[in-house]
């Protein structure tokens, strides 16, 4: 059997009501999760778990179902932690504590197999889009978000309505590199964290890229989004940190511990 500690990371489900299969294979994969023994000593949400979040106050059953899940796994001994992305950048404490998980800042530095990692959801290093980093700072400022809090829940749905459509088509009208991340930037992240791999979403572009930075190998590892067929997660238990694809539904098994 195997002892080594397993840590877990996906991103970017956008879980919302209107797309349940993947809210099932999420369930499907937690339920998987809560199999393993020993049991999955850490799992990263590195953010967009929720395609919107307009407040903690904001619940549903379909909510109340994703929260309901994450604590069973939580109450098993798994450390959950939640790090915000750019659509669910308004999940609150409240949720975090009926859920179980820890909201995690975006950067944070873990240790992973004796190595220290960097996590980011991955949209702050898309800085070529001058645009998204305008409106990113905007909301991710406390005042900002404490005024949108403020507003009647009715229209802040109208408000979240609002801006993914805006998104939705200035995204169709923007060169593809553009929303990439900037090479230059993942560079000054690692540098300044001082590591040597980099792991991150938003971008939907799941891949491995090896790269050098002050003439040590470095790595920067990219989550993939979750699709009604299709899903990413990142597995680590001993031997550093492995990109992996697998079908939904999840009719195979997907060992984790």
């Amino acid at each position: 059997m195997n002892t080594t500690a397993t840590t877990l990371f996906i991103s970017d489900l956008h879980l919302q009501p209107d797309t349940p299969e993947i809210a099932q294979g999420f369930l499907d994969y937690l339920a998987r999760l809560a199999t393993c023994q020993p049991a999955v000593e850490r799992l990263f949400l590195l953010g967009d778990i929720f395609e919107v979040w307009v407040g903690d106050d904001y619940r549903n059953d379909f909510t109340d179902s994703m929260s309901a899940a994450l604590k069973r796994i939580a109450e098993r001994g798994t450390a959950i932690f939640f790090m915000h992305g750019n659509r669910d950048f308004l999940v609150g404490e409240t949720f975090a504590a009926e859920a179980g998980v820890t909201l995690l800042p975006d950067p944070s530095v873990i240790e992973l197999d004796g190595e220290r990692v960097l996590l980011m959801h991955g949209d702050s290093m898309c800085t070529r889009d001058e645009a998204y980093m305008k409106f990113r700072a905007m909301t991710r400022d406390p005042q900002w978000q404490a005024q949108i809090l403020a507003m009647p829940l009715e229209q802040r749905l109208a408000l979240a309505q609002s801006l993914r459509m805006q998104s939705g088509e200035t995204n169709s009208e923007k060169d593809e590199a553009i929303m990439d991340v900037t090479p230059e930037e993942v560079v000054r992240e690692m540098r300044e964290h001082d590591v040597r791999t980099l792991i991150h979403g938003h971008t939907h572009r799941p891949a491995v890229h090896e790269l050098e930075i002050d003439g040590e190998p470095a790595r920067r590892i990219v989550l993939g989004d979750w699709r009604p067929t299709q899903a990413f997660d990142i597995i680590a238990r001993g031997q550093g940190p492995e990109l992996r694809e697998f079908a939904l539904p999840l009719v195979d098994a997907i060992t984790h511990g």
